[in-house]
């Protein structure tokens, strides 16, 4: 299977994703990363070497193959939307994608939704060009500090019904690609501490009958 990992910003892809991305790659599929904005110009406390500090995170989970687009940072909205929907299908092309793990759409940060409506819109390829196979799966992922801060009570929140146990060592993987970013951990009872994000792996785990997990609601399969 060939997953295509559709996120917003560099470290969205360790934080939904880190330890299903390594595991995944070990158990012999290939993963791509398809970041919509590259740089950080409305977050704070993030490095300015943030393309760099990805390398070296992606390089720890094992992934070699990267789409990069300059969206602007949490300007995403001012964008057409095809604009961003016709990226995310030359990256499924050029990449055959079997399966895309993206965003959740009541994510509170507005980048997130846009990556996600986009994601959606671009699964639909297959209905318009005949030679590009339909997706098998289609999953959110869990965003700490985004995902859980879905206050509009009228969106279908993150509801997680597929979990991928990552064991100790999984959540270990994690947090070290994590920390190659400069500025995105901080300290507890931060959704990014280590403490916290270990806590989520547990809890999930604890959800799905395993130690440690990462979470998923899967939205589209085909067998």
């Amino acid at each position: 299977m060939n997953y295509l990992v559709v996120v917003a910003h560099p470290d969205d892809e360790v934080l939904g994703a880190g330890a299903t991305i390594h595991k995944l790659i070990k158990e012999g599929h290939k993963v791509a990363i398809a970041t919509m904005a590259n740089h950080a110009a409305a977050r704070a406390n993030i490095s300015d070497t943030l393309v760099e500090d990805q390398k070296k995170a992606l390089n720890i989970l094992g992934v070699t193959k990267t789409y990069s687009a300059d969206f602007p940072n949490i300007k995403m909205n001012t964008v057409p939307h095809l604009d961003l929907v016709q990226f995310i299908e030359k990256c499924i092309e050029d990449f055959g994608a079997d399966a895309i793990i993206t965003h959740h759409p009541s994510d509170t940060n507005n980048d997130h939704v846009q990556t996600s409506y986009a994601a959606q819109a671009a699964c639909r390829l297959f209905q318009r060009k005949p030679n590009i196979p339909a997706l098998k799966e289609f999953l959110y992922m869990e965003i700490p500090s985004s995902t859980e801060w879905s206050l509009d009570s009228s969106m279908n929140r993150f509801t997680p019904n597929y979990f991928v146990e990552i064991g100790k060592d999984g959540v270990e993987i994690k947090l070290n690609a994590l920390k190659a970013y400069k500025g995105v951990m901080r300290e507890y009872p931060h959704p990014r501490s280590e403490e916290a994000i270990k806590g989520l792996a547990a809890f999930r785990g604890s959800q799905s009958g395993c130690n440690y997990a990462e979470a998923f609601e899967c939205v589209y399969r085909r067998r």
